[in-house]
């Protein structure tokens, strides 16, 4: 007799307490093998495939795709155990693949309690026979509440679960003929929409992609159309395009004025604004700045180019000076540890640098960069950035970082005060690079400028270690040759 089993959200590490559904990769009747990721959601620090550490019949799913639900809450149940039916597996179908009863516990360990230890089959879905008369759901009518299974549905129905603020009430879960099969007015059809960055923007506007032509192949709804949708004339007050604004977009209060968008802080934006406030108030920062000349640097740059082999970006050799001036000045490369009040200095630089993509601030980390030089740096640098802007970084590429280097200069800025990224020490922003009068060799001529500042934390140095370092970087830029006494 199959046995069902309840999937809970994992913890997926790094303090994580929640995490957003945006896309569901199985549907309720799918054979899952062990490990097979069934659920696709978004945490504060990146988007992440959840496997299921259970084989068997999906019986029932948890949350709509965009509901936020808490580390602990039920994801989907499975019917584990012997076949809901002779055609959903053959006979040659080996154990732990199909839903025998021993497939949880070949589990091993990627998130924190699950894991692989097998290749995943492939998945294979029982397909219930379509009821005889089944109502289609008019818009706008009462949903029906029951959940009870069809005759033709094959994998045993979830039990019942107590109604609580961590469990979502079931959707997608298979019912009787004549019975509605979901909570919400069903759609026409599929929406064709492939990117869950489009239909996450889309969703925290307020916009209906039902109401959208695609303008991709086969009418695909692509990012531009959501964009030119969003900058269409808005909808008078009481048409259908308002009031299918979601409940966390909301209007001011009655009476007020003027009408506001209010917008969740929540997701990588919420996170973002946790910790900066955070920085704000536990780090005594201060900063200090100087303008270098980075005429040499520049050329020493186009010169490493025409040399042929991978190209090296401005920003590794940035990299390279930071973990040059960090090894001769390494209270900058440090934690203050608040509950023991002491000073963690460490031995090795995974070096941070500030990425804007489609999901907002992100700052992705080179694991030991002390150890890499430019070409090595410049192949980290593309290899995280490219998956920042696919929305494929890991909790483990974004955190653990010891010094952040920021290149606002990319948005056309000379100077910054850069927020120290806790539970870092220091944070070098570096300006755009401009041509300006520039006194060189005792006579004034026009010279590549940049400016560079240097956010610090006052509790592990003063500022004389500071401008130390900054001096250093300011030198290095100046003359590149200076690296060659650490290489």
């Amino acid at each position: 007799m199959a046995q069902v089993l309840e999937f809970k959200l994992p913890d997926l590490g790094e303090g994580l307490t929640e995490a957003e559904i945006v896309r569901w990769l199985v549907q309720v009747g799918d054979v899952v093998a062990v490990d097979q990721p069934v659920v696709e959601v978004e945490t504060a620090k990146a988007m992440v495939e959840v496997p299921c550490p259970y084989g068997g019949v999906v019986t029932a799913r948890f949350g709509e795709e965009g509901t936020e639900l808490p580390v602990g809450a039920p994801l989907i149940t499975v019917a584990v155990g012997a076949p809901a039916s002779g055609d959903a597996l053959g006979p040659a179908d080996p154990p732990g693949r199909g839903g025998s009863a021993g497939a949880a516990e070949g589990s091993g360990n990627v998130l924190v309690g699950y894991g692989t230890s097998e290749a995943p089959a492939r998945r294979r879905r029982v397909r219930p026979t379509p009821p005889a008369a089944a109502p289609m759901t008019r818009p706008g009518a009462a949903p029906a509440t029951t959940h009870a299974p069809s005759e033709a549905a094959t994998a045993p129905a979830a039990a019942p679960l107590a109604p609580s603020s961590a469990a979502p009430a079931p959707v997608a879960v298979p019912v009787e003929a004549g019975a509605v099969r979901a909570p919400h007015p069903a759609p026409d059809g599929p929406v064709p929409v492939i990117s869950p960055l489009v239909r996450r923007l889309a969703r925290e506007n307020g916009l209906d992609l039902r109401q959208l032509t695609g303008s991709g192949p086969e009418g695909l709804i692509l990012r531009a159309d959501v964009e030119n949708a969003l900058r269409a004339p808005a909808a008078p007050v009481g048409s259908q395009a308002a009031r299918s604004l979601p409940d966390a977009v909301v209007t001011a209060a009655p009476g007020t004025a003027a009408d506001g968008l209010r917008i969740p802080l929540k997701g990588v934006r919420g996170a973002v604004a946790d910790k900066l406030s955070r920085s704000r108030r536990e780090i005594p920062d201060a900063t200090c700045w100087v303008d270098a000349d980075a005429t040499e640097l520049m050329r020493a740059r186009a010169a490493m180019n025409a040399a042929g082999g991978p190209k090296v970006s401005l920003l590794a050799l940035l990299a390279r000076i930071c973990t040059a001036a960090l090894a001769r000045f390494p209270e900058l490369n440090s934690s203050v540890d608040t509950a023991a009040r002491e000073i963690v200095r460490f031995d090795h630089v995974h070096l941070g640098f500030a990425a804007q993509t489609e999901r907002g601030l992100v700052v992705p980390v080179v694991r030991d960069a002390h150890t890499k030089d430019a070409e090595g740096l410049s192949a980290e640098f593309a290899r995280l950035t490219e998956a920042g802007r696919a929305g494929r970084l890991t909790p483990a590429d974004l955190t653990g970082g010891t010094f952040t280097l920021n290149n606002y200069g990319v948005f056309g800025v000379d100077g910054s005060t850069p927020i120290v990224n806790h539970p870092e020490a220091a944070m070098l922003g570096v300006g755009r690079i401009v041509p300006k009068p520039w006194v060189h060799e005792g006579e004034l001529a026009v010279r590549q400028v940049v400016q560079l500042s240097l956010t610090f934390d006052h509790r592990v140095c003063d500022g004389g270690t500071a401008g130390g370092f900054l001096r250093h970087v300011a030198d290095c830029v100046e003359q590149p040759v200076v690296l060659l006494r650490t290489l």
